[in-house]
């Protein structure tokens, strides 16, 4: 199986953070997660090497209830890893499932 992820990939969760490898801001973010976690994936946009995709999330961040929205931005290498992502999102108290539309023709929970 070919990893997702260049192994000189730049991996930034959000604008203001600095950039670190990608496993290891999965093990932090996720390593601790409580309870079900409701997805959402819009419709990606393609264009050349570069690719955008809208995202929710419902999860449970210290005991608290918290919905998440966001994007990733990715650019990928001639084999179809990404060697590029940084992320955009906001967070709001409780559970706010998306808006009836969002995410394109083609979300998918």
């Amino acid at each position: 199986m070919t990893p997702v992820y260049a192994p000189n990939a730049v991996f930034r969760s959000h604008p203001f953070r600095v950039p670190q490898p990608p496993l290891d801001y999965a093990r932090w973010a996720y390593g601790e997660e409580e309870g079900e976690v409701e997805i959402w994936m819009g419709e990606p946009l393609v264009s050349g090497d570069r690719a955008v995709v809208e995202w929710w999330a419902v999860v449970t961040d210290n005991g608290e209830l918290t919905s998440l929205a966001g994007a990733s931005f990715l650019r990928f290498d001639d084999d179809g890893r990404v060697v590029e992502q940084h992320d955009y999102f906001g967070r709001a108290p409780g559970r706010t499932p998306p808006w009836d539309g969002w995410g394109g023709a083609n979300s998918a929970r």
